[in-house]
């Protein structure tokens, strides 16, 4: 029996593998790419995907606060219709890697209730 999310989804690979296609959609989305000009974008994918492992049960993170590392990006802007669709491009890679919708709609949900923190709302 699957006991969590994360083994539901195929673990630590898939979430590697939707996390890289997230940023390449990001990256190619006018309007939020420019959230990433200074990034060091291996950094983050990998934060993010372990930020990802630990909300699915499949981790530890030990990263930056959520609040903390977003700061950048609301002073250059970050809101909800960002935050929207990152969440879109983020649920897109997910299906585009083999996520089933419904186990990408659930991951989306546990990403949603972050909103709060990372847009200081």
């Amino acid at each position: 029996m699957i006991e969590n999310l994360y083994e539901l989804v195929g673990g630590h690979n898939v979430i590697e593998a939707a996390t890289e296609r997230f940023y390449q959609k990001v990256l190619e989305d006018e309007a939020l790419r420019h959230f990433f000009g200074r990034t060091d974008m291996e950094h983050l994918r990998s934060r993010q995907v372990m930020f990802i492992n630990m909300l699915l049960g499949g981790g530890v993170y030990t990263g930056r606060g959520l609040h903390v590392a977003h700061a950048h990006a609301r002073n250059a802007g970050l809101n909800e219709a960002h935050f929207d669709m990152f969440l879109k491009h983020f649920q897109a890679a997910l299906e585009e890697v083999g996520v089933r919708s419904e186990n990408a709609g659930k991951i989306i949900k546990f990403l949603e209730r972050k909103r709060r923190t990372v847009l200081d709302t």
